[in-house]
Protein backbone atom coordinates (compact mmCIF):
# COMPACT_ATOMS: atom_id res chain seq x y z
CA UNK A 1 0.00 0.00 0.00
CA UNK A 2 1.21 3.47 -0.88
CA UNK A 3 1.96 6.04 1.68
CA UNK A 4 -0.02 8.79 0.53
CA UNK A 5 1.32 13.07 1.40
CA UNK A 6 -0.50 16.17 0.99
CA UNK A 7 1.33 19.18 -0.20
CA UNK A 8 -0.47 22.20 -0.15
CA UNK A 9 0.36 26.12 0.72
CA UNK A 10 -1.32 29.91 0.63
CA UNK A 11 -4.14 28.76 2.54
CA UNK A 12 -4.29 32.90 3.47
CA UNK A 13 -6.37 31.94 6.06
CA UNK A 14 -8.12 35.45 7.55
CA UNK A 15 -8.01 37.04 4.24
CA UNK A 16 -10.28 39.98 4.08
CA UNK A 17 -11.43 39.50 0.79
CA UNK A 18 -13.18 42.76 0.36
CA UNK A 19 -11.36 44.12 -3.25
CA UNK A 20 -14.57 43.11 -4.65
CA UNK A 21 -17.18 42.00 -2.37
CA UNK A 22 -19.53 43.26 -0.35
CA UNK A 23 -19.00 43.01 3.51
CA UNK A 24 -21.56 40.53 3.55
CA UNK A 25 -20.04 38.43 1.11
CA UNK A 26 -16.33 38.74 1.93
CA UNK A 27 -17.59 37.42 5.39
CA UNK A 28 -19.02 34.64 3.26
CA UNK A 29 -15.80 33.97 1.50
CA UNK A 30 -13.53 34.17 4.73
CA UNK A 31 -15.78 31.63 6.53
CA UNK A 32 -15.55 29.56 3.18
CA UNK A 33 -11.84 29.57 3.22
CA UNK A 34 -11.99 27.82 6.35
CA UNK A 35 -14.57 25.45 5.10
CA UNK A 36 -12.43 24.29 2.04
CA UNK A 37 -9.30 23.67 4.66
CA UNK A 38 -11.53 21.63 6.90
CA UNK A 39 -12.43 19.91 3.72
CA UNK A 40 -8.96 19.01 3.02
CA UNK A 41 -8.31 17.48 6.48
CA UNK A 42 -11.74 15.33 5.63
CA UNK A 43 -10.09 14.55 2.68
CA UNK A 44 -7.14 13.09 4.18
CA UNK A 45 -8.76 11.43 7.16
CA UNK A 46 -11.07 9.34 4.72
CA UNK A 47 -8.31 8.65 2.48
CA UNK A 48 -5.33 7.63 5.14
CA UNK A 49 -3.01 10.68 4.60
CA UNK A 50 -0.33 9.91 6.69
CA UNK A 51 1.41 13.84 6.20
CA UNK A 52 0.22 17.08 5.34
CA UNK A 53 2.76 19.49 4.20
CA UNK A 54 2.11 23.17 4.04
CA UNK A 55 4.07 24.92 2.72
CA UNK A 56 4.02 28.69 3.88
CA UNK A 57 1.04 31.27 4.48
CA UNK A 58 -1.65 29.27 6.24
CA UNK A 59 -2.43 32.80 7.75
CA UNK A 60 -3.15 35.81 5.74
CA UNK A 61 -1.59 38.13 8.57
CA UNK A 62 0.46 38.29 11.89
CA UNK A 63 -2.67 38.40 13.74
CA UNK A 64 -5.07 35.29 13.80
CA UNK A 65 -9.24 35.70 14.65
CA UNK A 66 -10.25 32.96 17.38
CA UNK A 67 -12.26 31.02 14.79
CA UNK A 68 -9.46 30.66 11.90
CA UNK A 69 -6.75 29.30 14.97
CA UNK A 70 -9.68 26.81 16.55
CA UNK A 71 -9.91 25.53 13.07
CA UNK A 72 -6.40 24.76 12.42
CA UNK A 73 -5.54 23.98 15.59
CA UNK A 74 -8.71 21.25 16.05
CA UNK A 75 -8.01 19.66 13.05
CA UNK A 76 -4.30 18.85 13.82
CA UNK A 77 -5.43 18.10 17.47
CA UNK A 78 -8.18 16.00 16.61
CA UNK A 79 -5.54 13.66 13.74
CA UNK A 80 -3.08 12.58 15.75
CA UNK A 81 -3.07 10.15 13.19
CA UNK A 82 -1.64 12.57 10.84
CA UNK A 83 1.45 14.90 10.50
CA UNK A 84 0.85 18.33 9.91
CA UNK A 85 4.89 19.67 8.57
CA UNK A 86 4.09 23.36 8.94
CA UNK A 87 6.80 25.92 7.26
CA UNK A 88 5.49 29.45 8.06
CA UNK A 89 5.38 31.92 5.24
CA UNK A 90 6.18 36.07 5.13
CA UNK A 91 2.79 36.56 6.55
CA UNK A 92 2.11 34.49 10.02
CA UNK A 93 5.85 34.58 10.74
CA UNK A 94 5.73 32.67 14.37
CA UNK A 95 1.90 34.08 14.83
CA UNK A 96 0.36 30.19 15.25
CA UNK A 97 2.28 29.53 18.08
CA UNK A 98 2.85 32.66 19.83
CA UNK A 99 1.63 32.07 23.43
CA UNK A 100 0.93 27.56 23.17
CA UNK A 101 2.37 26.01 25.86
CA UNK A 102 2.32 23.07 24.18
CA UNK A 103 2.45 21.41 20.48
CA UNK A 104 0.89 18.88 19.20
CA UNK A 105 2.81 15.80 18.73
CA UNK A 106 1.86 15.63 14.81
CA UNK A 107 2.58 19.16 14.22
CA UNK A 108 6.31 19.77 12.84
CA UNK A 109 7.39 22.83 12.34
CA UNK A 110 10.12 24.23 10.98
CA UNK A 111 12.77 27.35 11.25
CA UNK A 112 15.87 28.97 10.03
CA UNK A 113 18.19 26.41 9.79
CA UNK A 114 17.48 22.60 8.23
CA UNK A 115 15.16 20.61 10.58
CA UNK A 116 14.33 17.05 8.82
CA UNK A 117 11.99 14.05 9.96
CA UNK A 118 12.40 10.60 9.02
CA UNK A 119 9.54 8.08 8.70
CA UNK A 120 9.15 4.73 7.47
CA UNK A 121 7.00 4.39 4.16
CA UNK A 122 4.76 1.42 3.78
CA UNK A 123 6.89 -0.97 1.53
CA UNK A 124 10.37 0.15 3.49
CA UNK A 125 10.99 3.18 1.56
CA UNK A 126 12.23 5.50 3.96
CA UNK A 127 10.51 9.05 3.87
CA UNK A 128 12.47 12.75 5.02
CA UNK A 129 10.78 16.13 5.02
CA UNK A 130 13.26 19.30 6.08
CA UNK A 131 12.46 22.43 5.40
CA UNK A 132 13.98 26.02 6.29
CA UNK A 133 12.49 29.51 6.88
CA UNK A 134 14.29 31.70 4.59
CA UNK A 135 15.51 35.06 5.79
CA UNK A 136 17.79 37.50 5.00
CA UNK A 137 21.07 36.14 6.56
CA UNK A 138 20.49 32.76 5.53
CA UNK A 139 18.57 32.80 1.93
CA UNK A 140 22.33 32.66 0.53
CA UNK A 141 23.53 30.03 1.91
CA UNK A 142 21.18 27.67 2.71
CA UNK A 143 21.50 25.14 0.56
CA UNK A 144 25.04 24.81 1.13
CA UNK A 145 24.14 23.49 4.26
CA UNK A 146 21.26 20.75 3.02
CA UNK A 147 22.54 17.15 2.98
CA UNK A 148 20.20 14.31 2.18
CA UNK A 149 20.30 10.40 2.23
CA UNK A 150 19.93 9.39 -1.04
CA UNK A 151 18.01 5.68 -0.67
CA UNK A 152 15.26 7.89 1.03
CA UNK A 153 12.62 9.41 -0.59
CA UNK A 154 13.58 12.97 0.10
CA UNK A 155 11.00 16.01 0.64
CA UNK A 156 12.23 18.95 0.95
CA UNK A 157 9.99 22.37 1.67
CA UNK A 158 10.58 26.05 0.74
CA UNK A 159 8.49 29.25 1.02
CA UNK A 160 9.43 31.55 -1.64
CA UNK A 161 10.30 32.68 -5.44
CA UNK A 162 12.50 30.51 -7.44
CA UNK A 163 15.32 32.19 -9.56
CA UNK A 164 18.00 30.68 -11.79
CA UNK A 165 19.94 33.68 -10.61
CA UNK A 166 21.72 33.90 -6.84
CA UNK A 167 19.46 35.18 -4.12
CA UNK A 168 21.45 37.89 -2.83
CA UNK A 169 20.19 39.29 0.48
CA UNK A 170 16.43 38.57 -0.39
CA UNK A 171 14.98 36.17 1.96
CA UNK A 172 11.86 35.56 -1.31
CA UNK A 173 14.16 33.82 -3.56
CA UNK A 174 15.15 30.37 -3.90
CA UNK A 175 18.11 29.99 -6.00
CA UNK A 176 17.05 27.23 -7.68
CA UNK A 177 20.19 25.81 -9.31
CA UNK A 178 22.05 25.55 -6.22
CA UNK A 179 19.09 22.50 -5.56
CA UNK A 180 19.83 20.38 -8.25
CA UNK A 181 21.70 17.22 -7.74
CA UNK A 182 21.42 16.84 -4.11
CA UNK A 183 19.17 14.13 -4.05
CA UNK A 184 16.02 16.05 -3.39
CA UNK A 185 12.57 13.84 -5.11
CA UNK A 186 9.89 16.41 -4.34
CA UNK A 187 10.47 20.02 -3.97
CA UNK A 188 7.39 21.42 -2.16
CA UNK A 189 6.96 25.27 -2.35
CA UNK A 190 4.57 27.85 -1.75
CA UNK A 191 4.61 31.08 -1.95
CA UNK A 192 3.24 31.58 -6.46
CA UNK A 193 -0.53 31.12 -6.04
CA UNK A 194 -1.20 29.17 -9.21
CA UNK A 195 -0.77 25.19 -9.48
CA UNK A 196 3.32 24.99 -11.41
CA UNK A 197 5.81 21.68 -11.51
CA UNK A 198 8.48 21.07 -13.36
CA UNK A 199 11.63 18.86 -13.80
CA UNK A 200 14.42 19.75 -11.21
CA UNK A 201 17.00 17.44 -12.54
CA UNK A 202 16.89 14.00 -13.08
CA UNK A 203 15.53 12.93 -9.92
CA UNK A 204 13.34 15.04 -8.97
CA UNK A 205 10.72 17.41 -9.38
CA UNK A 206 9.26 20.80 -7.67
CA UNK A 207 5.93 22.21 -7.55
CA UNK A 208 4.20 25.35 -6.38
CA UNK A 209 0.33 24.02 -5.65
CA UNK A 210 -1.27 26.94 -5.50
CA UNK A 211 -3.80 28.09 -2.57
CA UNK A 212 -6.52 26.21 -1.89
CA UNK A 213 -9.20 28.85 -3.20
CA UNK A 214 -9.06 31.55 -5.44
CA UNK A 215 -9.17 35.15 -3.78
CA UNK A 216 -9.44 37.81 -6.67
CA UNK A 217 -9.65 37.99 -10.48
CA UNK A 218 -6.02 37.70 -10.14
CA UNK A 219 -6.21 34.10 -9.48
CA UNK A 220 -8.44 32.62 -11.35
CA UNK A 221 -8.06 28.78 -12.61
CA UNK A 222 -8.56 25.79 -10.55
CA UNK A 223 -7.48 25.56 -7.21
CA UNK A 224 -6.62 22.88 -4.50
CA UNK A 225 -3.21 20.31 -3.24
CA UNK A 226 -1.05 17.99 -4.84
CA UNK A 227 -1.74 14.44 -3.57
CA UNK A 228 1.59 12.09 -3.27
CA UNK A 229 1.44 8.43 -3.65
CA UNK A 230 4.86 7.40 -2.54
CA UNK A 231 6.50 3.86 -1.84
CA UNK A 232 5.11 0.67 -3.85
CA UNK A 233 7.67 -2.62 -4.22
CA UNK A 234 9.63 -1.01 -6.84
CA UNK A 235 10.17 2.21 -5.30
CA UNK A 236 8.10 4.40 -7.52
CA UNK A 237 6.05 7.68 -6.80
CA UNK A 238 2.97 9.19 -8.39
CA UNK A 239 1.69 13.01 -7.95
CA UNK A 240 -1.62 14.12 -8.93
CA UNK A 241 -3.50 17.71 -8.06
CA UNK A 242 -7.02 17.49 -6.03
CA UNK A 243 -9.07 20.20 -7.18
CA UNK A 244 -10.58 21.22 -4.09
CA UNK A 245 -12.13 24.91 -3.97
CA UNK A 246 -15.54 25.80 -2.84
CA UNK A 247 -16.27 28.29 -5.64
CA UNK A 248 -14.64 29.30 -8.89
CA UNK A 249 -12.98 32.63 -10.37
CA UNK A 250 -12.92 33.11 -14.17
CA UNK A 251 -11.91 36.15 -16.59
CA UNK A 252 -13.73 36.15 -19.52
CA UNK A 253 -12.51 38.77 -22.41
CA UNK A 254 -15.64 39.29 -24.98
CA UNK A 255 -15.13 41.39 -28.22
CA UNK A 256 -17.76 43.81 -28.96
CA UNK A 257 -15.80 45.15 -32.23
CA UNK A 258 -18.82 46.92 -34.33
CA UNK A 259 -21.69 46.78 -32.00
CA UNK A 260 -23.89 49.78 -31.41
CA UNK A 261 -25.83 49.50 -28.33
CA UNK A 262 -26.30 47.76 -24.88
CA UNK A 263 -28.10 45.33 -26.68
CA UNK A 264 -25.58 44.15 -29.13
CA UNK A 265 -23.36 44.05 -26.72
CA UNK A 266 -25.69 41.92 -24.27
CA UNK A 267 -25.95 39.44 -27.28
CA UNK A 268 -22.76 38.93 -27.17
CA UNK A 269 -21.90 38.26 -23.72
CA UNK A 270 -24.76 35.76 -23.70
CA UNK A 271 -23.42 33.95 -26.59
CA UNK A 272 -19.65 34.01 -25.32
CA UNK A 273 -21.36 33.09 -21.78
CA UNK A 274 -23.79 30.26 -23.92
CA UNK A 275 -20.24 28.51 -25.18
CA UNK A 276 -19.33 27.24 -21.65
CA UNK A 277 -21.32 25.72 -18.24
CA UNK A 278 -19.76 28.57 -15.61
CA UNK A 279 -21.37 27.46 -12.28
CA UNK A 280 -23.50 29.55 -10.20
CA UNK A 281 -21.09 29.74 -7.43
CA UNK A 282 -18.44 31.06 -9.48
CA UNK A 283 -17.21 34.38 -9.48
CA UNK A 284 -17.03 35.85 -12.93
CA UNK A 285 -15.51 38.66 -14.64
CA UNK A 286 -16.10 39.92 -18.30
CA UNK A 287 -13.98 41.93 -20.07
CA UNK A 288 -15.52 44.01 -22.88
CA UNK A 289 -12.75 44.21 -25.75
CA UNK A 290 -12.77 44.68 -29.25
CA UNK A 291 -13.11 48.46 -30.92
CA UNK A 292 -16.51 50.63 -30.89
CA UNK A 293 -17.98 53.95 -32.59
CA UNK A 294 -17.87 56.55 -30.64
CA UNK A 295 -21.61 57.16 -30.65
CA UNK A 296 -22.25 53.26 -29.26
CA UNK A 297 -24.63 53.36 -26.18
CA UNK A 298 -23.53 51.24 -23.42
CA UNK A 299 -24.64 50.94 -20.70
CA UNK A 300 -22.52 48.28 -18.04
CA UNK A 301 -24.52 48.62 -15.08
CA UNK A 302 -28.07 47.82 -16.93
CA UNK A 303 -25.39 44.60 -18.33
CA UNK A 304 -24.70 43.86 -15.00
CA UNK A 305 -28.44 43.56 -13.59
CA UNK A 306 -29.30 41.59 -17.05
CA UNK A 307 -26.50 38.97 -16.24
CA UNK A 308 -25.53 39.01 -12.45
CA UNK A 309 -27.91 36.81 -11.33
CA UNK A 310 -26.03 33.66 -12.98
CA UNK A 311 -23.04 34.07 -10.53
CA UNK A 312 -22.32 34.70 -7.02
CA UNK A 313 -20.69 37.82 -8.07
CA UNK A 314 -20.37 39.44 -10.97
CA UNK A 315 -18.24 42.56 -12.61
CA UNK A 316 -18.19 43.86 -15.72
CA UNK A 317 -14.86 45.68 -16.99
CA UNK A 318 -14.73 47.99 -19.95
CA UNK A 319 -11.58 47.53 -22.12
CA UNK A 320 -13.21 48.73 -25.66
CA UNK A 321 -11.02 51.45 -27.63
CA UNK A 322 -13.09 53.95 -29.21
CA UNK A 323 -13.46 54.52 -33.30
CA UNK A 324 -14.38 57.84 -34.59
CA UNK A 325 -14.68 58.67 -38.22
CA UNK A 326 -13.65 61.63 -38.18
CA UNK A 327 -14.28 62.15 -42.15
CA UNK A 328 -18.04 61.89 -40.71
CA UNK A 329 -17.83 65.30 -38.94
CA UNK A 330 -15.67 67.32 -41.47
CA UNK A 331 -18.82 68.65 -43.11
CA UNK A 332 -21.20 68.23 -40.01
CA UNK A 333 -22.58 71.86 -39.56
CA UNK A 334 -24.12 70.75 -36.04
CA UNK A 335 -23.06 71.74 -32.77
CA UNK A 336 -21.65 68.47 -32.60
CA UNK A 337 -19.57 68.90 -35.93
CA UNK A 338 -18.27 71.73 -34.45
CA UNK A 339 -17.52 70.06 -31.43
CA UNK A 340 -16.01 67.20 -33.04
CA UNK A 341 -13.51 69.48 -34.97
CA UNK A 342 -12.14 71.60 -32.44
CA UNK A 343 -11.44 68.33 -30.49
CA UNK A 344 -9.26 66.81 -33.64
CA UNK A 345 -7.45 69.99 -34.41
CA UNK A 346 -6.37 70.37 -31.10
CA UNK A 347 -2.38 69.18 -31.23
CA UNK A 348 -1.80 68.54 -27.44
CA UNK A 349 -4.33 65.86 -27.41
CA UNK A 350 -3.21 62.10 -27.97
CA UNK A 351 -5.75 59.76 -30.27
CA UNK A 352 -7.47 58.01 -27.07
CA UNK A 353 -7.70 61.27 -25.25
CA UNK A 354 -9.23 62.85 -28.48
CA UNK A 355 -11.58 59.97 -29.18
CA UNK A 356 -12.51 60.00 -25.54
CA UNK A 357 -13.24 63.74 -25.32
CA UNK A 358 -15.46 63.21 -28.22
CA UNK A 359 -17.54 60.50 -26.69
CA UNK A 360 -18.21 62.28 -23.46
CA UNK A 361 -19.14 65.34 -25.47
CA UNK A 362 -21.54 63.22 -28.02
CA UNK A 363 -23.14 61.97 -24.88
CA UNK A 364 -24.01 65.03 -23.31
CA UNK A 365 -24.67 66.52 -26.67
CA UNK A 366 -27.81 63.97 -26.69
CA UNK A 367 -28.50 64.87 -23.25
CA UNK A 368 -27.22 61.21 -22.23
CA UNK A 369 -24.92 60.50 -18.80
CA UNK A 370 -20.88 60.39 -20.42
Amino acid sequence: MNMKIIHCADLHLDSNMTSNLTSEKARERKRELLLTFHRMIQYAADNDVRAILISGDLFDKKRITKAAFQTVWQAIVEHPHILFFYLPGNHEEDAFLDGQEEQPDNLKVFGSTWTSFRFEGSAGWPVTVSGVRLNRDNAGTVSDSLVLDPDCFNIVMLHGQISEHAAGDKAEIIHIRELKHKGIDYLALGHIHSYREEALDARGFYCYPGCLEGRGFDECGEHGFVRLDIGDAQQTWKRTFVPAAYRHIFSLDIDVTSCAATAEIARRIEEALSQHSYPETSLMKIVLTGEVDVECEKDLDYLLKQFEHRFYFLKIVDETKLHVDYHSFALDASLKGEFVRMVMNDEKLGEEEKADIIRCGIHILAGEEA
